[in-house]
């Protein structure tokens, strides 16, 4: 049985054994198919391959592509300048304003051009830096172009401008530069386009504009003084001669004929008057106008037409100069493109500045704006060049006036005080403000001097032995001195430098008035001291001045003192004999001596009392009153015209004394029945009928 089994499954086995033969035999048909497939397979990929590698590359070179694109139309668009700015930067018309827009415009177009930010990579570009080659050769052809016609317009400037002169020789104003600067300020952005594109030319046009622009001016403004000093003496240009001086001084005429020679011509040149103030040093006293000066003349000798005539020459001089200067300042800062009220940081370097106060010279790489402390300081160093001639022509003018009349000083003072605090309230570091603030340091110079002089020659006053002092000299023209300086101080912003002044000179008047006095020899000292200090009082009385209260009651207290003085040393004199026996009956009382007691005394009975009261009857007063009013009459001034007051004040005294008087009787001698030989009703009588007969 188990071989059975065993043939039987070795049938099996064969059977087995040929299906799998079979199988592999299918196995590899399978195989050779999957090759095929595989080879297939392998060339559909590197077919697949070679389509992504190609859609990479087409990818990549798209995207190079567009960036290209991207960078030409950056530099195209960046980069390219219009023919039409082309031409008018080469040909444009710099006249006419169509053609000055047309190449502002252009510049402004190549400046954009020339500062357009490259990428990197963009200059090594041939094209790139040919065209920036060009770019740089249009921008110096055009500056180039432009500074030599604004050269042009500048010197043109000067020949109009000369011919306008004449206009004005003999009118105190000065030459209107508005169409000038009208005209220029239309190539204010070709300026600054100059100034930040090629800093040398800029820095060049702005020499030659003040190189150019002061000898205009300096002609100008010396003309425009030269004006002002012929209407301040009285000259004409064809050489008349001095017609009205305001003062007697013939030295100041002589002295302003030779400035510019013995004819009496004025020709312009204004250094002569700096060798005069250096001439006239040693003789100024006698030229002053101090206040003994003018005491040597008539009032009508101190015209005060003359006066307010240079108050207006002055004014209109200081007028004129103001909006011109301010004009020139305003168009320096358009059109050079310099901030008037904002400092540019920058770093200070060191400079050597021109002698002349002009721009500095400096050495630098050209087109390179050079840092300066601030564009406030290029603006007042380009004014100071350009009007370096006003401060000397203003000092001169002032030192005329001062010749002329030194109390043309406080009109002088308020005006300069009041432009000077009008340019500092704009701008108190600009040109105006600072060359006005030295010239008001002058002027107050000159006022100290007037002040001064004046106390000097107060303390030098010497009276006459032989007539009555009456009002001095010196406190007359302190009035004078006073009333005209109130009237020109009225409407002044400051006088602190006046007040200071009145102080001083009220001062060296009270010491000067006590000095004569005390040397007084025709006139009795209270008499000297009491008309001179009513003077004072009623003079500050009258004008009111505040800082001067103090010696107003000084004066007045004086004046009070020294009259009351006066009129008890006058009335000693007439009841000479009474007073003193009245003396002795007080000093008596004052010993201890009752007073009813005193008639039992031998030298004051009774008897006694009626002899001396015998000799001062009626007619007897009346006739010493009227000596005594002649004689006060002759110590005193008619101008004062004290003379009723003072008589006043002795009938007041008189009665007083009476009355004291016939109190002593009363009480020394009481039911003696003495009285005096005369009332107070003819006191008065007499008084009354003395001062009428007069």
């Amino acid at each position: 049985a188990n071989i059975q089994s065993i043939m039987a499954s070795e049938k099996q086995v064969n059977i087995l054994m040929k299906l799998l033969d079979e199988a592999l035999k299918e196995v590899d048909q399978i195989e050779l198919k999957l090759s095929s497939y595989e080879e297939m397979l392998q060339s559909v990929k590197e077919q697949m391959d070679q389509i992504s590698e190609s859609n990479h590359l087409i990818h990549l070179s798209n995207t190079n592509n567009v960036k290209l694109l991207s960078e030409i139309e950056f530099l195209v668009n960046h980069m390219d300048l219009a023919k039409g700015h082309i031409k008018a930067l080469q040909e444009g018309d710099l006249t006419s304003s169509r053609g000055i827009e047309a190449c502002t415009n252009a510049a402004d177009a190549l400046l954009q051009c020339m500062n357009v930010a490259l990428r990197p990579g963009h200059d090594m570009l041939q094209a790139v830096k040919q065209q920036q080659q060009r770019f740089s050769d249009l921008r110096e052809q055009f500056a180039r172009r432009l500074a030599s016609h604004l050269n042009s317009v500048f010197v043109q400037q000067g020949h109009d401008q000369s011919s306008t002169l004449v206009q004005h020789s003999v009118e105190l104003t000065l030459p209107n530069h508005h169409p000038f600067h009208r005209d220029l300020l239309r190539y204010a952005k070709l300026m600054e386009w100059l100034k930040n594109t090629d800093y040398a030319k800029y820095e060049g046009l702005t020499k030659n504009y003040m190189d150019y622009l002061s000898r205009l001016y300096e002609r100008e403004i010396k003309d425009f003084f030269e004006v002002a000093k012929i209407k301040m003496t009285g000259t004409t240009r064809e050489g008349k001669k001095f017609a009205t001086l305001p003062r007697k001084e013939s030295a100041v005429k002589q002295e302003t004929e030779s400035l510019h020679g013995s004819s009496g011509k004025l020709t312009g040149s204004t250094s002569s008057l700096n060798k005069l103030s250096v001439q006239s040093s040693g003789n100024r006293r006698s030229q002053s106008s101090s206040l003994l000066d003018m005491g040597n003349m008539s009032a009508s000798d101190l015209d005060v037409a003359d006066r307010t005539k240079f108050d207006k020459i002055f004014e209109q001089v200081l007028s004129e100069l103001e909006p011109l200067c301010l004009a020139e300042q305003d168009f320096i800062s358009k059109f050079f493109k310099l901030q008037q009220h904002q400092s540019t940081s920058g770093t200070a370097t060191s400079e050597a500045e021109d002698t002349d106060g002009g721009t500095s010279s400096r050495s630098h790489t050209p087109g390179v704006p050079q840092p300066i402390s601030s564009e406030k300081d290029m603006i007042r160093q380009m004014m100071t060049k350009i009007f370096r001639c006003i401060e000397p022509e203003l000092n001169n003018l002032i030192a005329l006036g001062d010749k002329i009349d030194s109390f043309n000083s406080l009109y002088m003072l308020v005006k300069m005080s009041h432009h000077v605090w009008t340019a500092q309230n704009v701008d108190p570091a600009s040109f105006l403000s600072t060359t006005l603030g030295n010239v008001l340091v002058t002027v107050k110079r000159n006022f100290d001097k007037c002040i001064s002089n004046q106390m000097k020659q107060m303390d030098e006053v010497k009276i006459s032995k032989k007539s009555k002092v009456g009002i001095l000299p010196f406190v007359a023209e302190f009035e004078e001195f006073a009333a005209l300086a109130e009237s020109i101080f009225k409407s002044a912003e400051r006088r602190g430098d006046l007040d200071k002044a009145y102080i001083k000179l009220i001062r060296a008047v009270f010491v000067s008035v006590e000095k004569v006095a005390n040397e007084s020899q025709k006139t009795p000292r209270d008499v000297v001291m009491m008309e001179n200090f009513h003077h004072i009082f009623a003079t500050l009385s009258r004008l009111k001045i505040s800082c001067l209260e103090a010696e107003k009651k000084e004066a007045k207290q004086k004046y009070t003192d020294h009259l009351q003085s006066y009129v008890i040393y006058s009335l000693g004199q007439p009841l000479e004999k009474l007073n003193h026996f009245f003396e002795g009956v007080e000093a008596r009382v004052a010993q201890g001596v009752r007073e009813e007691e005193v008639s039992y005394q031998l030298a004051f009975n009774k008897q006694e009392l009626r002899k001396v009261i015998k000799e001062y009857p009626g007619k007897e007063v009346k006739k010493g009153l009227d000596n005594l009013y002649k004689k006060v009459d002759k110590h005193l001034c008619e101008e004062e015209n004290l003379l009723q007051v003072v008589w006043h004040s002795m009938q007041d005294e008189f009665i007083r004394q009476y009355k004291h008087f016939e109190g002593l009787i009363a009480r020394c001698y009481p039911g003696s029945g003495i009285t005096m030989e005369f009332t107070i009703q003819d006191i008065l009588d007499y008084c009354s009928s003395i001062a009428q007969s007069h």
